[in-house]
């Protein structure tokens, strides 16, 4: 099996903290769609099995229309063979969702909301410079169930200056009361070239402080795992059956194709990756010429992948795969390192390997890096 995942580029406005490619020059949207058409047909012998996962991500792709989207999707079922029972899955901000865009997308196949929530606190929401409104989220996750749109899927942020611990505790009460069956939850962080990074230098905002969002990632896993959410990945939380296929086959190495500006692509052998520019994305693909970066991944770099993913993952990493996969010195120099990590609790043993304890999952990309073979 593989996915598509689709980046649509396009904001209304710039949140504070985001460093994702977009731009904010709506008016080219058609424009866009007609070359990203094209470059689904450049790119149709990418994949070589069946499409299981279609992600519409970005930027904010509830900003298409219906006609937008059904345009794309006929364009992808021409190319590629689709699973029967594909997860396809649209981004979307709470102030972009009314009932009549909910009936409309459920109508062409979407089957899965990731709703932009981040928080329900509307000093928070400001301080981010978000464009919905609390009464938005909420009214964005009635629209979704009134219409059949079950499979939600919420981001939330924590860490944030202005989020006290009893804020973050109403946001995960409000969640848990709709019943939501998946939520994303992130560490607020601050990239370098970001709204957010230049006030801070400026010191015209207050820098997050590492052991509040430390405190705060123990409310968010405590607050919903006693709802019966599991934390299948790091900043990942699921009901029984209502994991992200997309995503859950990207952490298992599943190949995939990205289409669109600074969207990805993996063939399990190399990545590669689209220029992150919207005009030069479509002067290259009008002139049928694909813009993108590529890089082969030597074994260390296959192996470095592989314990970063592993670890942020609920079922850890496996030694007979390193040992299958890697070959006996990999699996000598994971042995090694765990040694160290299993002497100090931060990892345990399971049932087929090794994971992260779970008062140590906050310090998990650190400890993947002790393993990476430089």
């Amino acid at each position: 099996m593989s996915g598509i995942y689709i980046h649509i580029p396009f904001c209304k406005k710039a949140c504070h903290y985001c460093n994702f490619h977009f731009s904010t020059q709506i008016q080219h949207i058609d424009q866009f769609v007609e070359t990203l058409i094209k470059e689904i047909a450049i790119q149709k012998d990418y994949l070589t099995s069946p499409v299981e996962t279609l992600y519409f991500g970005g930027g904010t792709p509830s900003l298409l229309n219906e006609a937008q989207l059904e345009k794309i999707i006929n364009a992808i079922g021409a190319h590629f063979s689709m699973a029967n029972d594909i997860e396809f899955t649209l981004e979307a901000n709470p102030d972009d969702i009314n009932l009549s865009k909910t009936k409309a997308w459920k109508n062409i196949g979407i089957n899965r909301l990731s709703i932009g929530i981040q928080s329900f606190q509307q000093n928070a929401l400001t301080w981010m410079n978000r464009a919905h409104t609390t009464q938005q989220s909420h009214e964005a996750i009635e629209h979704a169930k009134a219409v059949g749109i079950y499979n939600i899927s919420t981001d939330l942020i924590y860490g944030t200056p202005h989020l006290s611990d009893q804020d973050l505790i109403k946001d995960i009460a409000i969640l848990n009361e709709y019943e939501i069956p998946h939520i994303s939850c992130y560490a607020l962080t601050v990239e370098e070239k970001t709204a957010l990074h230049s006030l801070i230098q400026k010191q015209k905002m207050e820098d997050v402080d590492p052991e509040k969002q430390a405190r705060h990632f123990e409310i968010v896993v405590n607050g919903l795992n006693q709802k019966g959410l599991e934390h299948y990945e790091i900043s990942n939380f699921a009901k029984p059956g209502y994991r992200s296929k997309h995503n859950s086959n990207y952490w298992k190495g599943i190949p995939y194709l990205g289409l669109g500006p600074s969207a990805h692509s993996f063939n399990t052998h190399t990545r590669q990756w689209n220029i992150a520019n919207n005009q030069l994305y479509m002067q290259s693909i009008n002139e049928s010429k694909l813009p993108f970066e590529i890089e082969s991944l030597d074994t260390a770099s296959q192996y470095n992948e592989y314990m970063m993913i592993r670890l942020r993952l609920l079922e850890g990493f496996e030694m007979q795969q390193i040992q299958d996969s890697f070959g006996e010195a990999y699996a000598q120099h994971t042995k090694n390192i765990l040694q160290d990590h299993l002497a100090s609790g931060k990892i345990i043993a399971t049932h087929n390997g090794y994971a992260i304890a779970k008062h140590a999952r906050f310090l998990a990309d650190g400890i993947a890096s002790d393993f990476f073979m430089i």
